[in-house]
This record gives C-alpha cells, structure tokens and sequence, in this order.
C-alpha cells in the first residue's frame, strides 16, 4: 500500500533558527509583555532575514519574528501595498 504524503513548505532553515534552541516562550509572549529579549536574540540570529521573509510571505500575525513584532510587520505590508 502506498500512501500519498502532504510535503510542506521548505522549512529547513528553522532548524538553525536561535529562535529553535532557545524557546517559543520569548517570541511568543503574552500581550503587552516585553519582545526586548527575542529581538536581542534574532538580532544574533544567521538566518534573520529567512525567518522574516517567511513570516511577512505567510502574513503571520503573532510573536516575533526576524527580530519584528507583529506590529513593526504590520507596517512594513502596509506600506508595500
């Protein structure tokens, strides 16, 4: 029997992700809490610019991601409109 698999999308560069090692607990905080310790994190972090082109190609609304917020992301597709 053979049974059709789902691939997803090229996701590889996560897994060198500082992000990856240190956990989702700074890039995901609760609201109104501080992202000063993620963007210290991705702003040390080799594949920064991957992880915001992914997260501003798959409009991700939450956390930290490539040393934004959601908000700083927010602006950057609103003004690439």
């Amino acid at each position: 029997m053979h049974i059709d698999t789902v691939t997803s999308p090229d996701l590889d560069w996560q897994q060198e992700a500082l992000c990856a090692q240190t956990g989702a607990d700074f890039f995901f905080p609760e609201p109104g809490s501080s992202v000063r310790e993620a963007k210290r994190i991705c702003g040390m972090c080799p594949i920064r610019s991957a992880c915001l082109e992914f997260a501003l190609d798959n409009d991700e609304r939450f956390g930290v991601w490539g040393g934004l917020s959601e908000k700083e992301r927010l602006e950057i597709r609103r003004n690439s409109r």
